[in-house]
């Protein structure tokens, strides 16, 4: 089935938004006399958002009248630290490089709220670039719901069999299965140790961006579907 878009997952696929995260993190620490957490222990659950970055740092039980307390302070934290760290992976300037050469689009379908999520797009330099950005903010339910790719293919006016949804969660991939998009994992994102790609039901799976650009060449045709 021929391409006309590709969208993308942010933290752990686009973007390695992980060393903001950790900051906020190990600040939260600092101010409680607390020594600094292993930065793989935060890595490995981001994909479970603030709840899971707070209960995994700090090794406290959800039921814990301090948990909302750091959770919230979490967020207030990184509202104002969400894009002083994160960068683009490597290998992912070239790709979208590569795909703004051709006649496809990308955009971005992520989980993450809108109010951190633009603001990141627009530190790197991606807003005016990104063809549609779809928020938990824009739908009544979040991956692995169908309905935040099922509404970005609607904006982008395109079929989903002839978009291709990247990701780095087995949330992302039966996302874009349920909605009928082509899939494709990553296996350099935000993987928790129990976790295999390969077993999620993706399409493809790639260990690094720059075999996306040799598929899109290859096995992936690239064009109108009519």
């Amino acid at each position: 089935m021929a391409l006309q878009a590709i969208l993308f997952d942010m933290d752990g696929t686009l973007l390695d938004t992980a060393p903001d995260f950790i900051a906020v993190v190990q600040a939260m620490r600092a101010a409680r006399q607390l020594a600094p957490v292993a930065e793989a222990r935060v890595r490995e659950v981001i994909s479970g958002g603030a709840r899971a970055m707070v209960l995994s740092a700090f090794e406290i039980d959800p039921s814990d009248p301090q948990f909302e307390v750091l959770r919230l302070e979490f967020l207030e934290r990184y509202q104002s630290h969400c894009a002083v760290f994160s960068h683009i992976y490597d290998g992912m300037p070239e790709l979208l490089s590569a795909i703004e050469q051709t006649p496809l689009i990308w955009g971005v379908v992520t989980n993450k709220p809108l109010r951190y999520a633009e603001p990141i797009m627009a530190q790197l330099g991606l807003t005016e670039r990104c063809a549609v950005l779809i928020c938990p903010d824009h739908v009544a339910h979040s991956k692995p719901d169908p309905e935040p790719l099922t509404l970005a293919c609607r904006r982008l006016g395109l079929n989903p069999a002839n978009v291709l949804f990247v990701g780095d969660d087995l949330r992302d991939i039966q996302s874009g299965n349920a909605a009928g998009t082509q899939t494709c994992a990553v296996t350099f994102g935000y993987i928790h140790p129990d976790d295999n790609p390969h077993q999620w039901g993706a399409d493809r799976v790639i260990e690094h961006p720059l075999q996306l650009r040799e598929l899109l060449g290859g096995h992936w045709a690239i064009g109108d579907s009519q």
